[in-house]
């Protein structure tokens, strides 16, 4: 199947094209029928001589209906546009052709209606002209009466061709289906319908409304009129939502692949139309089947900064439009370059800003994107529409292996924060001599980074994370004139293990209160109270002596058995009880605990 989306002026005979072609009724609404008008849109099919179906998605031609066009003419990817042979080139033709070239349609046909009233070559000569300075270049022209039929067999034949020339449909890209219908069946809850211009639907599937916290599910399926149980781009198609209510969604919305899209209220864009200079203030910004009102901030000679009334499933590359509605006017067609966009705090942000946008032309770049962001999530960038994934040298730079979790990181911007790791710890252990390194949450915030997985990845040897401290291998290494007072330490008590220095012999050995915390830290003290340390082997060497008691045992053994005063046996007692080495009975005798 391919989907084509009638474009043209009122009553220039769109409709009865489709009419004549399908054998069915595009007008859906009696009032259209009554009128002989298309006020909003319509759909049909038919098979064409190759055995090919063609899908139409029949738009009204009324200048106060085109929100309703560009909402079918959105998702489509070709147009039929339709000039009366009699009439020739009107003022819709011009704003319909417009809106197909901003939204860079490329491939259509040219169908000169009424041919029994008028000779068509004028027309045809004119439309022709018009056409060729657009997306959609030199286009194919049949002339045709919906009355007699004439030329309607060259027309089938016509489109065989134009479905021919179309691109293959992205079946396995994610899925994204703008809604241009909704409404209610008795018996089978909220239907959607519209044109699946990438994936693969199936019945079963679970997906994302866009704007809305909840999953749906597909509960059925249907296109052209028939049940399916799977259905794949480019398609129309009508999706029977489980327990989702009406009122929760509607034209504008979209389906959409969990975890796939970026909902974003503020781009940068593209503008190819009105310079951006020109462009009012406000204007309706149309993409999909959605129409949302935008405030528009220029930044240089063509790009612009959108800032939408709500969030909208945007990609980088995707096209779109801007409309004034007041003045009935196509000021442009725009092309998504960041869904994302930095804030412009500072004075000459948005000029610098401009000048990076410059550079970029729409097409998703993983390599670009890493450098300018620096740092971030591979599933943020593929929310994005940026691909992650692909050959190493082509779509995939040989960077784009995470470097922590699923962190992406531009590889210049990486090496750089390899080295500034270097430099913090090193300014931090001039700063704080005693501290055994520096602590990870600190270096992350000195380094700006957003995750602390991050600063673990950097941390290369000479360095290490040793409790929580980036520091030197060997954290555990003490600044010299703290080791060097442990060494006296050792040396005057190593024979008396359980002999703590009073508080002026620790000043004397050199280990005030900070010295003492940066040996305690490093594991090169032990201690039991303030200003009450032993060696850090003295716990296992006290649950030896105090295993060879009688058990149970009192303080008072205890503190001769271990040659040492009450002001250390009661804190080391206390100490071997909270770690569970001994227990202290009802009468305060304590037994080991084997």
């Amino acid at each position: 199947m391919f989907v084509v989306a009638t474009a043209g002026h009122v009553d220039h005979g769109k409709s009865t094209v489709v009419r004549a072609l399908t054998g069915m009724e595009p007008d859906r609404w009696a009032e259209e029928r009554r009128r002989g008008m298309t006020i909003d849109l319509g759909f049909a099919w038919t098979t064409l001589p190759s055995g090919g179906t063609v899908a139409f998605v029949d738009v009204p031609g009324h200048e106060r209906f085109v929100p309703n066009m560009l909402a079918g003419v959105g998702p489509v990817p070709a147009a039929l546009i339709v000039v009366a042979a009699d009439e020739g080139w009107m003022p819709q033709s011009a704003e319909h052709l417009a809106a197909l070239d901003a939204l860079g349609v490329a491939y259509g046909l040219l169908v000169v209606t009424r041919a029994d009233l008028a000779d068509p070559g004028p027309a045809t000569a004119r439309a022709r002209a018009e056409i060729a300075a657009t997306s959609l270049g030199a286009v194919p022209a049949v002339a045709v009466s919906g009355l007699t039929g004439a030329g309607l067999p060259e027309l089938r034949a016509a489109l065989d061709r134009l479905a021919a020339q179309l691109p293959a449909p992205a079946v396995d890209d994610p899925v994204r289906l703008w809604v241009d219908r909704s409404f209610t069946v008795r018996g089978s809850g909220t239907v959607v319908t519209g044109t699946l211009g990438a994936g693969r639907l199936r019945v079963g599937d679970e997906l994302e409304l866009a704007g809305a916290d909840e999953p749906v599910r597909v509960r059925g399926l249907h296109s052209l009129g028939e049940a399916r149980s799977e259905a794949a781009a480019v398609a129309r198609v009508a999706v029977n939502l489980r327990g989702t209510p009406r009122d929760r969604l509607g034209r504008g919305d979209a389906l959409l692949t969990p975890g796939r899209f970026h909902h974003t209220d503020l781009v940068d864009v593209r503008l190819a139309g009105d310079p951006a200079a020109d462009l009012p203030a406000t204007l309706t910004l149309h993409v999909g089947s959605a129409a949302v009102p935008v405030r528009v901030r220029p930044l240089g000679p063509d790009t612009v900064r959108l800032r939408l009334a709500h969030p909208l499933p945007l990609l980088v590359g995707d096209r779109a439009l801007l409309r004034d509605p007041g003045r009935h006017h196509v000021s442009g067609g725009v092309r998504v370059l960041d869904v994302a966009p930095p804030p412009l705090a500072r004075r000459g942000a948005a000029a610098a800003r401009a000048q990076v946008l410059a550079e970029l032309d729409g097409r998703p770049d993983l390599a670009g994107e890493l450098r300018r962001r620096r740092l971030i999530r591979a599933g943020a960038l593929i929310r994005m529409g940026v691909p992650v994934h692909g050959e190493p040298g082509r779509d995939r730079p040989a960077c784009a292996e995470p470097v922590a979790g699923d962190w992406l990181a531009d590889p210049a911007y990486w090496r750089r924060l390899g080295e500034q790791v270097t430099e913090e710890v090193a300014r931090y252990a001039r700063e704080h001599p005693l501290q055994p390194g520096m602590p990870v949450d600190a270096l992350r915030q000195r380094l700006a980074l957003p995750d602390r997985v991050l600063v673990e990845a950097l941390v290369r040897p000479p360095l290490r994370i040793h409790s929580g401290r980036v520091g030197a291998a060997g954290a555990d290494a003490l600044p010299e004139p703290v080791a060097q007072a442990v060494q006296r330490v050792r040396a005057e008590y190593g024979d008396r293990p359980f002999r703590a220095p009073e508080a002026g012999r620790l000043v004397d050995l050199g280990l005030g209160p900070r010295e003492i915390g940066a040996a305690v830290r490093a594991g090169a003290l032990l201690r039991l109270a303030d200003n009450v340390v032993l060696l850090p082997d003295a716990l296992d060497d006290a649950v030896r002596v105090l295993a060879g008691l009688p058990q149970p045992f009192t303080l008072s053994a205890a503190r001769q058995a271990l040659d040492t005063t009450r002001r250390v046996a009661v804190p080391l007692l206390e100490l071997l009880d909270r770690r569970g080495a001994t227990r202290r009975l009802p009468d305060d005798a304590r037994i080991v605990v084997t």
